[in-house]
């Protein structure tokens, strides 16, 4: 194992145990409390679990190298792990919003310092496993770990939300103010849609790279730029790239001299490959077709 996948590895199985923690955690407390927002919580961070192992497993297979029923790798699994984590979420969310309603036609409830310290403590964790596995996933291009970084952001939204809610309730009681008594339901109607809305962010991200949708602008243009630095190369008839998980696929189509002998052509081939690959770290594969080019 690479250093790049032992830091993958590590940043996926660090996740997956913290989750498991938090929810036992945030369950056990939430329901010795009696805390809406921190049952609803821990409900989430539950999924979290399913779907941090689903994003492990997806990113095991992803690495696995190309075989004969897959000459293009397994890339797309972490994709298929990402799509697995958003509908997860998604589930999540609309678990908490239908509780936190449930919650606010019945009596306040009490919160505790409890409660609120359960809270506060997921808010600080989960922002730092948030950092600290965005970095590693983009740095590695994973599809897997920036889904459990969103993962981790969503939570982070979730306690923000909680001790707001807690802390809400609590001076409610304090000066027996019954409005204030709700802020632990309200609080976790809020964080549900900040969770869908995030979930319908990671689903659609996950469609486009499985319909295969071509790569942003910016990208398109620095592949072109490069393919122009090739002096044999007369004209580009057309240029297409496509996420495969952690690396691109770029498919290229260009004119050259049609005199030239297919040895030269197989060399104008290697040189645009090579020429994007050494300034382009996350193609993983280029297929270049020579069309033929007359001056007239």
């Amino acid at each position: 194992m690479n250093h790049e996948d032992r830091q993958s590895t590590f940043a996926i199985w660090l996740s997956f145990i913290s989750n498991i923690v938090l929810t036992a955690i945030k369950l056990g407390v939430g329901f010795l409390s009696n805390s809406p927002v921190l049952i609803a919580d821990g409900v989430h961070n539950a999924g979290d679990v399913v779907a941090t192992g689903a994003a492990l497993s997806s990113m095991r297979i992803s690495k696995q190298p190309p075989d004969e029923d897959h000459p293009y790798g397994h890339g797309k699994a972490e994709v298929l792990g990402a799509g697995v984590v958003a509908i997860i979420l998604a589930l999540a969310a609309l678990y908490m919003a239908y509780h936190s309603v449930m919650v606010l036609f019945e009596p306040p409830h009490k919160t505790t310092v409890v409660a609120l310290a359960a809270a506060a403590f997921s808010l600080i964790l989960k922002q730092i496993l948030y950092v600290y596995t965005m970095a590693i996933g983009k740095r590695h291009r994973s599809s897997g770990l920036i889904a459990t970084a969103y993962d981790h952001l969503a939570d982070v939204y979730a306690s923000i939300a909680a001790v707001i809610g807690i802390a809400l309730g609590m001076l409610g009681d304090h000066y027996d103010i019954a409005i204030l008594s709700y802020g632990d339901p309200i609080a976790g109607i809020v964080v549900a849609y900040l969770v869908l809305k995030l979930a319908i962010h990671m689903g659609k991200s996950s469609v486009d790279v499985l319909m295969e949708k071509n790569v942003d602008l910016e990208k398109m243009n620095e592949l072109m730029e490069l393919v122009k630095t090739v002096p044999e190369v007369k004209r580009l008839d057309r240029l297409r790239a496509r996420d495969h998980g952690h690396y691109i696929i770029v498919d290229i189509r260009v004119g050259v001299a049609a005199e030239l002998s297919v040895q030269e052509g197989h060399d104008i081939s290697r040189n645009i490959k090579q020429t994007i690959m050494k300034h382009c770290s996350d193609v993983g594969e280029v297929m270049v077709h020579l069309n033929p080019w007359y001056e007239e």
